[in-house]
């Protein structure tokens, strides 16, 4: 239990991180100099020596003139519409996160594939039907498709942030939280039978899809999403953390190492702070901090694949 208390803590520190990140969401919005700037934008087009085409879309950079017009006058980078001013590199708006978020990609299809391979080829098959014994095996392909579905839309909308790559990148990222969570109660409660699957499932998946209705056709509303992300995040950790203690699960450390080490690096998300000579913010190395994460994840998983096998082999025998 003692591994649940301490993830209880850290979910207090996210909540009050969401509440004060918020204060400061967007300062930059009420410069005055910002505003004359996109005021000016709006009406010729033309940001100081800079000719902005399509002024009205997210695609502009009068955020990122802004920037060096207060670093000219000695001032600290703002927030402009909740989000940091950085420095360009070719066709990448961001370009640190958008080349973490490939390789987060790339760790988790690395990831599954020997996942797959472990439960396919290298595992026994149960003799009547040469299925894994692992209960588990397709929902954790279908956790893999989502992830890598949800970072490559994060490096795509890294890469370019307009309102179409913003709405695929959240609308992602709640479905991956989303099915997390499911397949987190799922284990963690052992539920194998498919009707009491439907029944742990069915609830979530629908708030799940009708906030994913909401930021694409209602509103996208930041600080609505961060509560959602957060309350399903923060129910993950204490589900798998309190599950770990409680089971004695063999790999239970590389599980709470996990459980703590994503705990903390979400803090990064919500303890926000300007980028780094224009490149580096706090959600770049929440990225990377998920690098090392994601191997030590796959390797859980794969343990845990490795204990139910064996332990569903010996009762059978």
């Amino acid at each position: 239990m003692g591994g649940g208390v301490w993830v209880f803590r850290l979910a207090s520190l996210l909540a009050l991180g969401f509440v004060l990140s918020r204060v400061e969401a967007s300062l930059g919005d009420i410069d005055p100099r910002y505003r004359t700037c996109v005021r000016e934008c709006q009406t010729t087009g033309i940001t100081g020596e800079n000719i902005i085409s399509h002024c009205q879309s997210k695609e502009n950079d009068t955020s990122v003139g802004e920037r060096g017009e207060r670093q000219s006058l000695g001032l600290s980078p703002v927030k402009y519409h909740g989000k940091w001013p950085f420095l360009r590199v070719s066709v990448f708006q961001e370009p640190l996160s958008a080349a973490l978020s490939a390789i987060n990609l790339l760790m988790h299809f690395t990831g599954w594939l020997s996942f797959f391979l472990l439960v396919n080829y290298k595992l026994p098959l149960r003799p009547q039907t040469k299925r894994t014994y692992y209960e588990y095996t397709g929902l954790w392909h279908i956790y893999a498709i989502l992830s890598m579905n949800a970072w490559f839309w994060s490096s795509i909308f890294h890469t370019r942030d307009i309102d179409l790559t913003e709405k695929l990148d959240y609308s992602s990222a709640v479905a991956l939280l989303g099915y997390s969570l499911i397949l987190s109660l799922l284990r963690t409660f052992n539920v194998k039978d498919e009707a009491t699957r439907v029944m742990f499932a069915a609830p979530i998946l629908a708030f799940v899809t009708t906030h994913i209705l909401y930021l694409n056709f209602y509103e996208l509303d930041y600080g609505w999403n961060m509560k959602v992300c957060v309350v399903m995040a923060v129910v993950q950790l204490l589900s798998w953390a309190i599950w770990g203690g409680v089971s004695r699960h063999p790999s239970r450390l590389k599980l709470w190492t996990v459980v703590f080490g994503g705990a903390l690096a979400m803090l990064l998300e919500l303890y926000d702070f300007p980028p780094y000579m224009g490149y580096a913010d706090a959600h770049s190395l929440w990225h990377a901090s998920t690098i090392p994460l994601t191997y030590l994840w796959w390797s859980f998983i794969k343990d845990d694949a490795e204990f139910r096998t064996s332990t569903l082999i010996k009762k059978a025998k």
